[in-house]
């Protein structure tokens, strides 16, 4: 039992050594040098730094809210609501009977089938199988990509 009691005296005068160290640190600073400070009064002939775009005031929902409120009365109706499953669900429904069908929701699963099955086997092998992997879009950068400075040497 001794031992459970020596341990946790120990830990304990652990984390209070923890804490009066951490505290005396933050307290010191680490030595950083200060932020650069503006240069006033810079000269008239230099261009100076246009002003950034002001922000929109408009939060995330009330843009959201703005491009499902097509009458723009400030209230979305449960047609304005429903309105982009009307068109997805219009899409899908190819033959336009107001009924989704299986063949109509998987056209696309089905479609990549067959063209992957070159032998028209109807089986995959696991050559074929492997062309049906979804292709992901990966996210392009908007900055471009550094050029390499060309020497004065060369020509």
């Amino acid at each position: 039992m001794w031992r459970y009691l020596v341990g946790l005296a120990a830990g304990v005068v652990l984390m209070a050594g923890g804490v009066l160290w951490w505290r005396t640190t933050a307290i010191a600073g680490h030595g950083l040098p200060n932020a650069p400070q503006a240069i006033a009064g810079a000269a008239a002939g230099d261009d100076a730094m246009p002003e950034p775009p002001m922000a929109s005031e408009k939060t995330r929902e009330q843009r959201r809210l703005s491009r499902i409120d097509h009458d723009k009365d400030g209230k979305v109706s449960r047609d304005e609501f429903l309105a982009a499953r009307r068109r997805n669900f219009a899409k899908l429904d190819k033959d336009g009977d107001g009924k989704l069908s299986f063949d109509e929701y998987a056209a696309k699963a089905i479609e990549r089938f067959n063209d992957a099955d070159k032998e028209k086997t109807g089986l995959l092998t696991p050559a074929e199988f492997a062309t049906t992997k979804a292709v992901r879009q990966t996210r392009t950068t908007r900055c471009p990509r550094p050029t390499k400075p060309k020497d004065e040497d060369d020509g």
